[in-house]
């Protein structure tokens, strides 16, 4: 069961880029789809948002194991795709995101510290 996570949020499409937004949206599903089926990610999740007046537009969630996120972060296709993403969206991030044990985990750090800091 997945333990970590990958946040890739992004924000509004750069204007006059929508075309080529979309052609990299879809080869990114498909790329997550190869990594699903590979068992590199344990799933994913898309989520585009409304229009709210904030940054952020819509993020990708991929579920999996710490070490296979991370060895995915740094390779060059995962890398690639974030690059040609920047170009054509604002304010992309790709950040770890904690769920499940690792979620636990954080909790009970942030417990002890506050413990020790009160």
């Amino acid at each position: 069961m997945a333990n970590a996570a990958i946040f890739v949020g992004w924000g509004q499409v750069v204007r006059g880029r929508e075309a080529k937004a979309l052609e990299v949206f879809n080869e990114g599903q498909a790329y997550y789809g190869r990594l699903q089926a590979a068992g590199t990610i344990e799933s994913f999740e898309t989520v585009l948002l409304q229009p709210h007046g904030g940054d952020l537009a819509g993020f990708i969630l991929m579920r999996g194991e710490r070490a296979k996120l991370d060895a995915l972060a740094n390779t060059a296709e995962f890398q690639t795709l974030t690059v040609r993403a920047n170009l054509i969206v604002d304010k992309i991030g790709v950040v770890n995101a904690s769920i499940g044990t690792e979620l636990m985990d954080g909790i009970a750090r942030l417990q002890t510290a506050i413990g020790e800091l009160a």
